[in-house]
């Protein structure tokens, strides 16, 4: 416990101290929460919050099923007040629901081809209130969209591996990341947080948490690659440890990391975590920049995590 005294302990970062056996990180890799939450009071303005944070997949299929129960919907109405009331009756309920569905399509949609058209007042009144329901609904995916592309995104992309190796008369823990466009990066800073989870000897479980220094928090600008350095001295928490018991801790490291965006013309935050069992031991990264003939600089993301043997 000498040289845990040494290092610089820090407050619990907003992770929690409490911890169990083979808990799972409260931060999953890409940066998003890990927590299920329970008994949460849900209101309408977490709908904009949920549209815009899931994936473009999910937001298409929602926005076509939603579509596609809409015109079911008011298809089934338009059959049930009478599909006379907007076009000829069919044989079978299967053509007079169809005729009913593209007519809903087409109101829903305000595209009015003027083949079908609403006679009755019962149908007037349903397409009136369905072509209201239409322009709300499109107008909303209209602002969801211009949310999604105007939100500011971090665009870096981690090494999926750590690596500990020998470096200068001692060892050191590393991480790679990388520039993924091809906009410069300015003034980028990092901050590592080591989260290590113990035994107290009573069966129960804490977290302790060590901010790491490192060779370098932060540099002019990022075009390329940037390599994490922690130098595992006689002030880290990980010195007391060989390398071979620093790949069984039950420890994570959690990253958080800002920079100018020139995209979105301002800062943006992304995290990050890596769990120890991505740990290699007495390995490097392999160069992934190189020049070409005309000497400019070549960037390889498909070497961002490659490693060899020293």
């Amino acid at each position: 416990m000498y040289f845990y005294n040494m290092a610089r302990k820090t407050k619990d970062p907003g992770l929690g101290y409490n911890s169990k056996e083979n808990a799972q990180s409260v931060i999953k890799d890409d940066g998003s929460s890990n927590v299920n939450h329970i008994n949460r009071k849900r209101n309408v303005n977490d709908l904009y919050s949920f549209f815009v944070d899931i994936s473009w997949f999910h937001f298409f299929l929602l926005i076509i099923l939603t579509y596609t129960f809409l015109n079911v919907f008011f298809g089934l109405i338009y059959v049930a007040i009478g599909i006379e009331e907007i076009t000829t009756p069919k044989e079978t309920f299967f053509a007079d629901f169809l005729n009913g569905f593209f007519f809903s399509a087409q109101t829903l949609t305000t595209v009015g081809y003027g083949g079908i058209v609403p006679e009755g007042i019962a149908s007037n009144l349903v397409a009136a209130f369905e072509a209201m329901i239409g322009l709300l609904s499109f107008s909303f995916i209209t602002g969801l969209l211009y949310g999604r592309f105007s939100k500011p995104k971090a665009s870096l992309k981690f090494s999926e591996n750590l690596i500990i190796r020998d470096f200068k008369e001692n060892k050191a823990l590393m991480f790679r990341l990388m520039n993924s466009r091809k906009t410069v990066m300015i003034e980028p800073e990092i901050k590592v947080t080591l989260s290590v989870t113990e035994n107290d000897g009573k069966g129960a479980f804490k977290r302790n948490f060590y901010e790491l220094k490192l060779e370098r928090d932060r540099i002019m600008y990022l075009p390329t690659i940037w390599t994490i350095v922690h130098l595992i001295d006689d002030e880290s928490p990980l010195f007391k440890y060989s390398k071979e018991e620093i790949k069984k801790l039950d420890a994570r490291l959690f990253l958080l990391v800002n920079y100018h965006e020139e995209s979105f013309s301002q800062k943006v935050y992304q995290i990050h975590n890596y769990d120890f069992d991505d740990l290699l031991l007495d390995v490097k990264y392999v160069s992934s920049s190189s020049f070409d003939d005309e000497g400019y600089t070549v960037l390889d993301h498909a070497k961002l995590s490659e490693v060899e043997n020293m």
